[in-house]
């Protein structure tokens, strides 16, 4: 009724988007910046909210899709001089504390994982399998570098030197990307960028997060007992609302149990 009457003073509004699995391209059914991006703009937008809160629950993923999601919020929030918190219910590790970092303040529950700040690469070899097998495999490439970490053969010494170059190149923009949203709030004493993970109190205490606490008491005492919320959560496809799963899918599920898994998931 307030916002149809010109001298009636509206209740705030906070908009939350909850930001919730893995962070992948492609219709694995996570976290991606094609699928984000118009939930964000109406989020941002929609009803003139005082703020936008993330909520967050995710173990990371693509480092890309991470810095393209992360880099949409700081647009909007920039566009519509908007306050940004998040909040971070199990887990924001690795890409996940790459989206809170989004964030003007993150909070956390005393229980809640954060950190990971690191890249890893992950595979199998099978080449003494197919030895004994008697396989034999055939590749043949117009470049050197094009079979590199073929897991059908034994690694090389330069294959993996190759992916830590790189992998040392991605830590280092993950890095320079919470050093400048963190700033002088990271500790000192300790190196926070070895992949190590905080919970709690204990990732207060070295500057990842803000505070302890959660969404509704932290924006009822910044924005009034009155505040009200406006939730925006990600559209499922038709074959997820009737529960039907490709092979694909199907796949991509046990990689991302097994990616929640590290965090005791």
């Amino acid at each position: 009724m307030k916002k149809w009457v010109p001298f009636l003073k509206s209740d705030p509004v906070v908009a939350v988007v909850r930001l919730q699995g893995i962070i992948a391209s492609g219709a694995r059914g996570g976290l991606n910046h094609t699928g984000l991006a118009p939930m964000l703009d109406r989020a941002f937008r929609k009803g003139k909210p005082k703020a936008v809160a993330l909520i967050i629950n995710s173990p990371g993923g693509s480092p890309v899709q991470s810095a393209l999601i992360g880099a949409h919020i700081r647009r909007l929030a920039t566009k519509h001089k908007l306050p940004v918190h998040a909040f971070v219910e199990d887990v924001a590790a690795s890409g996940g504390y790459w989206l809170a970092c989004a964030a003007d303040d993150i909070t956390i529950d005393d229980s809640s994982v954060v950190g990971s700040i690191g890249v890893i690469s992950s595979s199998f070899g099978f080449h003494e399998l197919m030895t004994r097998q008697g396989i034999e495999r055939r590749v043949h490439t117009a470049g050197k570098d094009k079979s590199m970490l073929d897991p059908f053969r034994p690694e090389r010494a330069e294959d993996i030197e190759r992916l830590k170059s790189l992998q040392s190149q991605i830590h280092q923009s993950f890095i320079d990307h919470v050093t400048a949203r963190r700033g002088d709030k990271l500790s000192s004493d300790k190196d926070l960028f070895t992949g190590e993970i905080w919970v709690g109190q204990k990732a207060v205490d070295v500057g990842l997060v803000d505070g302890i606490g959660h969404l509704e008491d932290k924006m009822q005492s910044t924005y009034g007992e009155k505040v009200k919320f406006a939730h925006y959560g990600q559209r499922r496809s038709l074959a997820q609302r009737l529960g039907l799963a490709s092979l694909d899918a199907v796949v991509g599920a046990v990689e991302d149990r097994a990616l929640w898994a590290r965090y005791g998931l």
